[in-house]
């Protein structure tokens, strides 16, 4: 086995699931609980503002740049997946593979577009946004309804994220949960990269991005919690 997930990554991982579970089950009750919907907003723009940092200052396999692939390799790897590509194996790689790597900026974006968006929401009724007075009403509605569209968008890439784990587990027999728990994943020949296995990064860094993010993502929300 080798180290590939480092802490950072796999606890903001599972925050950021837990996160949006909550979202979407205080956005169906609503009332009252729009309060806590709310300051999950908050907590998930921060989790999202410290994964695009740690993308930059984070170990090998957290940093995008080792990661993200052009346009020519994701095309070569869907084809290879489909069995459409040339030679019968799969190219394994220990980090992300370059369609989990366009995944990860899809949530990304859709999940911070949610949360940026939800300053502005209005519905009208019981619950609005800290700062759905300080545009036009109309600049406000447009973004209420792109806010609910998108929280269907979510659920689609969520739904498809889930899709491929379950594909890696049962036909390609690679256990990505797993990995995502313990942070390591088996050393098979073929792995690309597989003399980079994770060294971290000093813990100090990692608090000191998790700082600056809740603290970014504290000023933005800071009305929705006076």
């Amino acid at each position: 086995m080798i180290r590939v997930w480092d802490i950072p990554v796999r606890l903001f991982h599972w925050l950021l699931v837990l996160a949006v579970i909550g979202l979407f089950v205080t956005g169906k009750l609503g009332g009252n609980w729009m309060e806590y919907h709310q300051k999950l907003g908050a907590f998930v723009l921060g989790l999202v503002i410290f994964r695009v940092i740690w993308g930059v200052l984070g170990g090998f396999h957290a940093r995008f740049v080792n990661f993200v692939r052009g346009p020519s390799i994701v095309l070569a790897y869907m084809k290879q997946l489909v069995g459409k590509g040339d030679g019968n194996t799969l190219p394994t790689y220990l980090g992300h593979n370059p369609m989990g790597a366009l995944s990860v900026l899809g949530l990304l974006l859709v999940l911070g577009f949610q949360a940026v968006s939800g300053l502005f929401a209005d519905d009208d009724i019981l619950s609005s946004g800290p700062y759905a007075a300080s545009v036009a009403k109309g600049v406000s509605d447009l973004l209420t309804k792109l806010h609910k569209l998108n929280s269907d968008l979510i659920l689609i890439l969520a739904g498809v994220h889930i899709a491929a784990i379950a594909f890696y587990f049962f036909v390609k027999k690679e256990n990505l949960v797993k990995a995502m728990f313990t942070g390591r994943k088996p050393n098979t020949d073929g792995v690309f990269g597989a003399e980079m296995a994770e060294t971290g990064r000093p813990a100090w860094m990692s608090w000191l991005v998790a700082a600056f993010s809740a603290g970014v993502a504290y000023a933005v929300f800071i009305k929705a919690f006076t």
